[in-house]
């Protein structure tokens, strides 16, 4: 029988909250301890096993953080019987919120994981945008979930964001018609290109706000409506040439937009 605590953190879900909470608790009485975590442990077997491995250790506590009740019963009764001393993490809380609350918690293991796993993939998401916006970069075309094509005040920045903000991974494309557009965009699957076009007064009124906030005259070229024509004509050349679906933002708010995208690339990918 060893002379040191071994803490047992058993878990319906990877177990990292639980052996954080043994490891400083362990901690705070400067007693060598050693933590042995079981991940996904559902079934009566499982569960039996440890405790047949703890009784055989001098000093032995059992912290648990599953959130059935089923499960929670089975380890408590079973270390009532072993005499060893078990801790529900999950339970207590769980237990205040749903009187407070008034109803019943989902019950679901690692929902704390996903919410992490999520968070992560939307930071990732952003910074993406963030690198590859306004076609800084072409090797973003390739790596890209979503590509947005468009001339300049067509709303692909902001969309990017916002996609981003879906976990999408975006880059977008400017439009310009002195500049050949980089060719991975017409290697890329066409159903993960999305054209962007608006009324060329609508843009006009935009890049006329733009200028004035840069301090520069409204009668520069990138104001003018025949211009836009131009550009416009230019866009709409180029994504018929990739065969890209293409939708026009001038009466609609980004979310509208994103959900337009959204629900094609879905249709598209159902993986997503």
């Amino acid at each position: 029988m060893d002379d040191h605590l071994v803490i047992y953190v058993l878990s319906d879900s990877v177990g990292e909250t639980g052996e954080l909470i043994a490891r400083a608790s362990a901690r705070q009485f400067g007693k060598n301890y050693e933590i042995k975590r079981y991940p996904f442990l559902h079934d009566l077997k499982g569960i039996e096993e440890v405790f047949e491995e703890a009784k055989n250790d001098r000093w032995a506590l059992v912290i648990y953080t599953t959130v059935k009740l089923e499960t929670r019963k089975l380890i408590r009764d079973i270390g009532n019987m072993m005499k060893i001393p078990t801790i529900d993490v999950m339970g207590p809380p769980m237990e205040a919120l749903q009187q407070i609350l008034n109803y019943e918690p989902k019950r679901e293991p690692g929902l704390i994981r996903r919410l992490d796993e999520n968070y992560f993939k939307k930071v990732e998401a952003i910074e993406f945008a963030v690198k590859y916006d306004d076609g800084k970069d072409p090797r973003g075309v390739v790596k890209a979930d979503v590509c947005l094509v468009g001339i300049s005040r067509t709303s692909k920045t902001p969309l990017s964001m916002y996609l981003a903000n879906r976990l999408l991974k975006v880059a977008n494309v400017p439009l310009v018609p002195e500049v050949p557009p980089p060719p991975q965009i017409f290697e890329k699957d066409p159903r993960r290109v999305f054209g962007l076009v608006a009324n060329p007064y609508k843009i006009n009124e935009i890049r006329l706000e733009r200028l004035k906030a840069l301090g520069l005259e409204s009668s520069a070229n990138y104001a003018n409506v025949e211009r836009i024509y131009e550009e416009l004509k230019y866009s709409r050349e180029i994504m018929e040439k990739i065969g890209c679906p293409v939708i026009d933002v001038s009466n609609r708010a980004i979310e509208e937009t994103a959900g337009k995208i959204i629900e094609m690339y879905e249709e598209n990918f159902p993986q997503f």
